[in-house]
């Protein structure tokens, strides 16, 4: 059979070829039937006009024109427009997703459901800070390993490798700066830096963060944020909690205020000792808040636990806080809150 049985002269006749020429004799494109003729033999085509049957074949699939003619198209990296990394984040509450520079704008809070997303030291010193001007305070210390300590790795390389990953040198940043012009000592733990656990660093920098209160009669802010006491430094770790304790009791007898911001998570030792010794226990909604956590209460009980149990909410009905407050208002709240502290403290009204 002569492949090429069809009233078209062509011989690299190709499918648009094929109906072209259908239409000019005026066939209609529904009049045009494909037939297979398996394996890797050409599909033929049939034209059914009123007064007989031409066949036509051809190499070329008839949906080619809609594939790529050529496989594995590259383009060159330095000419690809890849989204740059950071602009977008997901609510992990209603999973939507968020434009990085508006969320910062609404104070790291979900525009579609208010959920608070957990940040760092450093956003909490943009947003309280006047401008963001701070002056940081002992950035220097570094944990040592007086224990020897050693798990799945040793303490040493855990700290470097947290230090590598976080850039931060300890699980806290103390610094002192304006809050509508009035200066504050704020102490900001990092979740992100083994947990936001709580070791002789950080037990240190607020010992010092105090002493500089004490100094120049500033008044003091720590946001808590962390899983507890650092197994990896022992009895030394747990000290932490009577030394800062004891501290606080110093700033109290010099009548200078000190509020306690709890947020997701604070839980374990340091819930059990300078988070809930404040003038004012305050929170951000919604937070975890608790010493063991949920699971260990509900084995231990053998019991179910209330809805909400251990959120700031849930805290606040039952006495354990002042107030919750949300981070778009919280400068301003830290203000107010300041400014009666210190006008009680210095006999004047409120």
């Amino acid at each position: 059979m002569s492949p090429w049985a069809c009233p078209f002269p062509e011989k690299n006749l190709d499918v648009r070829h094929l109906l072209a020429s259908t239409q000019n004799l005026g066939f209609p494109f529904s009049r045009l039937q494909r037939r297979d003729f398996g394996g890797n033999a050409r599909t033929a085509f049939s034209i059914l006009p009123l007064d007989g049957l031409y066949l036509l074949w051809t190499n070329q699939d008839p949906m080619s024109w809609f594939k790529r003619a050529k496989d594995n198209i590259q383009t060159r990296t330095e000419d690809k427009n890849n989204t740059p990394d950071g602009l977008w984040a997901k609510c992990p509450n209603c999973k939507k997703a968020l434009q990085t520079k508006m969320l910062r704008k609404n104070a790291y809070v979900c525009m579609h459901c208010e959920h608070h997303l957990k940040i760092g030291s450093a956003e909490y010193f943009d947003l309280i800070f006047d401008e963001g001007h701070f002056e940081e305070l002992n950035a220097q210390l570094v944990s040592a390993d007086p224990l020897h300590f050693e798990d799945t790795k040793k303490y040493p390389d855990r700290i470097q490798a947290s230090m590598a990953k976080s850039g931060l040198n300890d699980a806290i940043r103390t610094a002192v700066g304006p809050v509508h012009g009035n200066h504050i000592m704020v102490c900001a733990m990092d979740f992100s830096f083994i947990g936001g656990s709580m070791g002789s660093v950080v037990g240190e920098k607020i010992s010092r963060a105090i002493d500089y209160c004490l100094e120049h009669r500033t008044p003091l802010l720590i946001i808590s944020k962390s899983g507890g006491a650092r197994m990896m430094e022992g009895a030394l770790s747990l000290m932490q909690m009577a030394k800062i304790s004891a501290k606080l009791a110093l700033l109290g007898q010099a009548s200078i205020p000190f509020i306690s911001l709890l947020t997701d998570p604070t839980t374990g030792g340091v819930t059990a000792s300078f988070a809930m010794q404040g003038d004012l226990n305050i929170a951000e909604p919604e937070a975890l808040i608790g010493f063991a956590g949920p699971r260990v209460i509900k084995e231990t009980i053998g019991r179910d636990l209330p809805e909400g149990f251990q959120r700031s909410e849930f805290l606040l009905e039952h006495g354990f806080l002042d107030f919750i407050v949300s981070r778009k208002e919280l400068k301003d709240r830290l203000h107010l809150a300041f400014g009666m502290l210190m006008n009680e403290d210095e006999g004047e009204p409120a």
